[in-house]
């Protein structure tokens, strides 16, 4: 009888500790976590120094390399920057002490187009090819001679002529204005040997008209072979006389009118159209 006694006792007390046991799993079981997710709670791992320094050695390549990356775009962010900023940056002009540009041109001379005073010059009378400058002499003559309206045909000596040219065929006719405004807008050799051919008869009587105008201008120390200006011996002027020429040809209001078209469509005699 002692005995059943003893082992129901027994029994009692293991159902205690066994409810116990369950009570508690159950009770941890329906804890909320942090973030509202519903589970067992489970503790918190302590985190020794070692392990902190472990993470830290994990981490710091991957920061390092994204920093290091970071620094060279900037980097060459900037330096493309500067670059930039150097090239969009002109060179200071430089000015001489009459406050002239400053320019490395041989002969060089400045004038104040409506009074003509000198404002700077430099070997303004040194004999240089004068090239296609001495076309405003050419077109200055031409304006002066007037009859604009009347008709030119083209010759075959007036397309013996290197480029710039406009390519006007032989037997094509033109008038005077429309060669006169190509002349000044597109310099083409070809139409200047023909405006100078139909003015004169010839490009050698043209030349001889074109050295007397260039006396009456006071353009003394020049003398010319062509009306274009393409170089050949015996042809040469100076700063000084072409600035006079230039003066004369401005003053001139078809020329004028001319110069400051901002475009000009020019027609062909057979009809083409080409802007120049």
């Amino acid at each position: 009888m002692m005995w059943r006694k003893r082992f129901f006792f027994l029994c009692a007390l293991v159902s205690v500790f066994a409810l116990s046991a369950w009570s508690q799993d159950a009770a941890d079981s329906q804890a909320v976590r942090p973030g509202g997710i519903s589970g067992p709670v489970r503790k918190a791992k302590a985190v020794t120094a070692k392990d902190t320094d472990d993470a830290d050695s994990e981490s710091t390549p991957a920061r390092k390399t994204k920093t290091s990356k970071s620094t060279h775009a900037a980097s060459h962010r900037k330096r493309a920057k500067t670059k930039g900023t150097e090239e969009s940056i002109p060179a200071p002009t430089e000015y001489t002490p009459e406050g002239i540009p400053k320019t490395s041109a041989a002969s060089v001379i400045v004038v104040d187009a409506n009074s003509g005073k000198i404002l700077y010059e430099k070997n303004a009378d040194q004999t240089r090819v004068p090239a296609s400058t001495q076309k405003l002499l050419t077109a200055l003559i031409v304006a002066e001679s007037g009859f604009l309206d009347r008709t030119v045909t083209v010759q075959p000596v007036d397309t013996l002529a290197e480029p710039v040219k406009l390519n006007i065929k032989a037997g094509d006719t033109y008038q005077r204005i429309d060669l006169l405004r190509a002349l000044l807008v597109k310099s083409p050799n070809d139409v200047a040997r023909c405006l100078g051919r139909d003015n004169a008869g010839s490009i050698e009587a043209f030349a001889e008209i074109m050295n007397r105008r260039a006396q009456e201008l006071g353009a003394v120390h020049s003398h010319f072979v062509n009306p274009n200006g393409l170089p050949v011996p015996g042809q040469y002027s100076t700063a000084r006389d072409l600035s006079i020429i230039a003066r004369a040809a401005y003053a001139n209001p078809t020329i004028r009118s001319i110069v400051c078209l901002p475009q000009l469509v020019f027609r062909y005699a057979n009809g083409r159209t080409r802007e120049l």
